[in-house]
């Protein structure tokens, strides 16, 4: 709702959060996490709200700029990035820290890992975020109604175009739907695919291997899936993508009824079956393949809600679709650890492969971009608001 026009209303926020980051690293970087966990922790949980502001006025710029036929390829390379950099980010990081705790030792290989980092991030801030230009907003209005009253009352009136926005069509409305529902199957891209993982006795340098080559995998179909969905229809593609998530899975949880691995086993149990080492190589099979549909769904996705987004409320609206895709994924998580220690894993992957059905029928209805919602373009035009 507040966006200053002087370096851009979304440039602006990005900015403004990037340096925000780097300022927090910064000031991580000095404090003993042993020592002083409560300051770290609250400095770490504050950067993560820089970084979500980032996030939200990144993609309200994006459904603003970006023209409907380059959604698909755009979020791909986003979302591409995305997984690129969280392995960089995190993987790369620790792997580099080791390095340096021996030329520098252990305080020094700290700081110098914050130091990185926050250079990252100021590197994308003065070589893109700077030399960004938008395009031009609306004027704000005006006159009438003056100070405190007319910024009540245009925050008012956003709100009422954000309801209009999630309400005033068919197809905002099931985006709403599909967002709450399970993006295809998801077992092999949470907490029971890492189960199965040191359950089967993989060993960690053996689960970052397979980490690594399933980000590599899903990053290249990202762009690709975004590619084709500009070009051969952004729901018919996805529909399909999600579909495809159902055969790995399916296939997991043959494989697991056929070697009788049913029940989760505690990797310390005294009478711990032995392993099949063709079970072992089911599951790679599986995480990798899924690993393919699934990066092919996620620029895809993310550009059919950004085609049913409103532009003028964006960063509400969008933003809203993607926490309720979060909240999808934290239940989803919930319901199969609680299933697959009630039922077992065929049965709860079975499940997990048919939910990935529930959600297409909703695309038939998410066809349209909703016409764009304009308030009162001056607040005198509003006189139940004003009184």
């Amino acid at each position: 709702m507040f966006a200053p026009d002087r370096f851009g209303r979304r440039r602006a926020w990005i900015l403004g959060a990037q340096f925000a980051m780097v300022a927090t690293l910064l000031v991580a970087m000095g404090v003993d996490a042993v020592q002083d966990l409560a300051l770290f922790t609250g400095l770490i949980a504050l950067h993560n709200v820089f970084g979500a502001t980032q996030d939200v006025a990144i993609d309200a710029l994006a459904c603003q700029v970006l023209p409907e036929e380059e959604r698909g390829v755009a979020n791909g390379l986003m979302f591409g990035a995305a997984y690129l950099g969280q392995t960089i980010g995190g993987s790369g990081v620790l792997y580099l820290r080791d390095i340096l705790n021996q030329a520098l030792g252990a305080r020094g290989a700290w700081m110098a890992g914050f130091g990185l980092v926050g250079a990252a991030i100021l590197s994308i801030t003065l070589l893109v975020v700077v030399h960004l230009k938008e395009p031009p907003y609306p004027a704000r209005p005006q006159g009438g109604a003056a100070g405190l009253r007319r910024a009540w009352v245009e925050v008012w009136l956003f709100l009422v175009d954000t309801k209009r926005a999630f309400t005033g069509s068919r197809a905002a409305a099931a985006g709403v739907a599909f967002a709450l529902l399970p993006a295809g199957s998801m077992a092999l891209s949470l907490a029971l695919q890492s189960n199965l993982c040191v359950e089967l006795g993989l060993s960690d340098d053996q689960i970052a291997d397979m980490n690594l080559v399933t980000t590599i995998l899903s990053a290249a179909c990202c762009i690709a899936g975004g590619y084709l969905s500009d070009r051969l229809g952004r729901r018919r593609m996805l529909a399909m993508y999600l579909a495809a998530t159902a055969v790995p899975t399916m296939y997991l949880g043959w494989k697991m009824q056929q070697f009788g691995w049913v029940m989760p086993v505690a990797a310390d149990a005294a009478s711990r079956p032995q392993v099949p080492a063709e079970l072992v190589d089911a599951l790679w099979f599986a995480t990798l393949s899924f690993a393919v549909p699934q990066g092919l769904m996620y620029g895809t996705r993310t550009a059919l809600f950004m085609d049913v987004t409103t532009p003028a409320v964006a960063a509400t609206q969008f933003t809203a679709y993607m926490a309720l895709m979060n909240l999808t994924i934290s239940y989803t998580a919930k319901w199969q650890g609680r299933a697959a220690e009630a039922w077992g894993y065929p049965k709860t992957l079975a499940l997990d492969a048919a939910l990935a059905f529930v959600g297409l029928p909703l695309l038939l209805w998410m066809r349209k971009t909703p016409p764009i919602v304009q308030g009162p373009k001056t607040t005198e035009e509003s006189p139940r608001v004003l009184g």
